[in-house]
């Protein structure tokens, strides 16, 4: 079950992300804009657990389709701080689909007692916080050489 969650949710933001001319990975690293304003693109790579290489492609992306603008950091000259643009012409073609979305999990929640809906909840969060530790772990570990095939 979670692992048909997982693609559902993955194939749903890729999707919303197609709909905008972009990739998850570049939608979800500006949602971490929306949520935490303007960041540098070295924190953008830590919230992400995206390499500094991979964030730099994504910003040249987003920057190309006019999200993101790059910035003079103000304190260090070798760093950039990357601010979200258009959002609120980005919000208005998203927000249709996330009211979609909206209403069709209030009615699966209406199923539910406030009760086990507590208890979703903690299963989400703790779940959450899982994959966090589990992803910093896999972040330590070495790569293993997998083989290609040609």
């Amino acid at each position: 079950m979670g692992r048909e969650l997982s693609s559902a949710v993955i194939f749903f933001h890729e999707a919303v992300a197609s709909h905008l001319g972009m990739n998850a990975a570049e939608w979800k690293c500006l949602g971490l804009l929306d949520q935490h304003g303007p960041l540098t693109a070295s924190r953008l790579a830590e919230l992400s657990g995206f390499t500094t290489g991979a964030i730099t492609g994504i910003v040249d992306r987003l920057e190309q389709a006019g999200y993101v603008l790059r910035a003079r950091h103000p304190s260090d000259r070798r760093s950039v701080i990357v601010q979200p643009r258009n959002v609120r012409e980005l919000r208005e073609l998203v927000t249709p689909i996330f009211q979609s979305l909206g209403g069709a999990m209030a009615e699966i929640a209406g199923r539910y007692s406030s009760a086990e809906l507590a208890a979703i909840a903690r299963f989400f969060q703790e779940t959450t916080e899982v994959l966090r530790n589990e992803t910093a772990k896999l972040k330590r570990q070495k790569q293993p050489r997998v083989p290609r095939h040609r």
